[in-house]
């Protein structure tokens, strides 16, 4: 693998860049970034051994894709445009359904993978980037038979090279399943630190109550709005019946509170303490 171009050198792009020279010692690693200080980042922390631009996606071997959902709607059929009949491009959104309809009709489809690599931290930039980020992660392909097979088998190769396991899936499946293990823990956790800011304006020592609880369960909320605003709207119907049934579970254990049935409380809780089994050596979705 020789010329592999990054577009979007975040946590996502620089982690994947980061394995790739790890793996592949003869890789050239491009970056590609509307932001010129991530780009600076991403050089001097050896992410990427050369800034680039679009129009040098002509030489492309491999082409990684990481930028919010909403930018990859317009920016993949541009990229599939300039790229080479043998180059590969694939992409490591949250949602699947739009990306695929975005380049379904391209003369070029054959060229693109439809990815969502099951991994990351609630940290952004290209600061964030982790070696070994994806190691023993779950990437989930969608429509894979529209990917030309010498492609398919060159970008599924890097990613077993760098540790990921491959699962298929629908674009709507895909879509639906994430809004609950992925879409869904977000907007709790941001609700959640919504909830205690607030009441924090009128008790300062609140935080200083707060323990590893707390700090586990809020820790997303840290995660980009850039991100997660464009995940939500492009995953709109199957985020809003998750929430519906979320907002559902949590009134019945309102009401349960307020009529004293603690007895029904702790069945609610033991009931769901069978988790712990089913999420028993499952990597759970971070993003």
């Amino acid at each position: 693998m020789t010329n592999v171009f990054v577009i979007g050198l975040g946590l996502i792009g620089g982690s994947f860049a980061l394995d790739i020279k790890s793996v592949y010692g003869e890789a050239k690693i491009y970056g590609i970034d509307t932001n010129e200080d991530h780009l600076n980042q991403a050089v001097k922390l050896g992410l990427i051994d050369s800034k680039a631009a679009m129009e040098d996606l002509s030489d492309a071997e491999v082409v990684i894709v990481a930028v919010p959902v909403n930018t990859s709607l317009k920016l993949l059929p541009e990229v599939l445009d300039l790229v080479g009949d043998d180059a590969v491009v694939f992409d490591a959104g949250s949602t699947k359904s739009l990306i695929c309809e975005a380049v379904a009709t391209h003369p070029k489809r054959r060229n693109f993978l439809a990815a969502h690599p099951i991994a990351g931290t609630e940290f952004s930039g290209p600061s964030a980037a982790l070696e070994g980020l994806y190691r023993n992660k779950v990437n989930i392909i969608c429509e894979v038979e529209k990917t030309a097979f010498k492609l398919q088998e060159k970008v599924l190769k890097l990613f077993t090279d760098i540790g990921m396991r491959i699962r298929y899936m629908d674009p709507g499946a895909h879509d639906r399943h994430i809004a609950y293990v992925s879409h869904l823990s977000h907007i709790s956790s941001f609700m959640l630190g919504k909830t205690v800011i607030e009441k924090e304006k009128n008790e300062r020592d609140i935080f200083d109550m707060a323990g590893s609880g707390f700090e586990s369960t809020v820790r997303l909320a840290k995660s980009s709005p850039a991100m997660w605003a464009p995940i939500f709207e492009q995953n709109r119907a199957n985020v809003t019946e998750t929430l519906e049934e979320y907002i559902a579970n949590l009134q019945q254990f309102l009401d349960l509170m307020k009529k004293g049935e603690f007895d029904a409380i702790y069945h609610e809780m033991e009931n769901t303490n069978r988790i712990r089994e089913i999420l028993k050596g499952i990597n759970v979705p971070a993003s």
